[in-house]
């Protein structure tokens, strides 16, 4: 077996075995980093351990982690990405959060849009991936007597729990 090409360390505030989101969006990266040959650890924190990159989800969450690192080894990759949280309520007034950025070698966002919330200096050194999913093996029979909905989110105040139901109203017959 040949040596990884890369060792990194994911570092997700959600515990391992939680199911929200940046748990999720670890496990998904660390998978596909595997699949391209890598080495991937996910921890809620970077304790030191010896690798050539840190990936941190959340920049407010994650932000001792990222300065850590930053300090141990001003050369090596740190890569942030923002997660809705961090877009929607921490970006704007928290000083942690803009200086997770700014120690950044890059920054990720999970939507085209969230560019836009971003300063130019963050701007040109972010990238956007969006987030996927696989299709299902078999495709579903549809009812044609109703429409159905599901929201997937760790729903709580700051995603807007009810935006879902409210925009239901705006649908045709309602």
């Amino acid at each position: 077996m040949r040596d990884p090409v890369v060792k990194a360390v994911i570092v997700t505030p959600a515990a391992r075995d939680a199911t929200l989101g940046n748990s999720i969006t670890a496990d998904r990266w660390a998978k596909i980093l595997r699949m391209l040959g890598h080495s991937v650890s996910i921890a809620t924190e970077w304790t030191h351990e010896d690798c050539d990159g840190l990936i941190a989800l959340h920049a407010r969450r994650s932000h001792a982690s990222a300065k850590n690192f930053r300090q141990a080894h001003p050369d090596r990759p740190l890569i942030v990405a923002l997660t809705g949280t961090d877009l929607y309520g921490d970006l704007p007034g928290n000083p942690e959060a803009r200086q997770s950025l700014s120690m950044a070698t890059r920054v990720v966002v999970l939507q085209s849009t969230a560019l836009e919330t971003l300063d130019e200096s963050t701007r040109v050194k972010t990238s956007v991936i969006y987030q996927s999913a696989a299709a299902p093996a078999q495709r579903q029979q549809r009812a044609e007597d109703r429409f159905d909905v599901c929201v997937l989110s760790h729903l709580r105040e700051v995603k807007d729990p009810l935006r879902a139901a409210f925009a239901s109203r705006l649908l045709p017959g309602t």
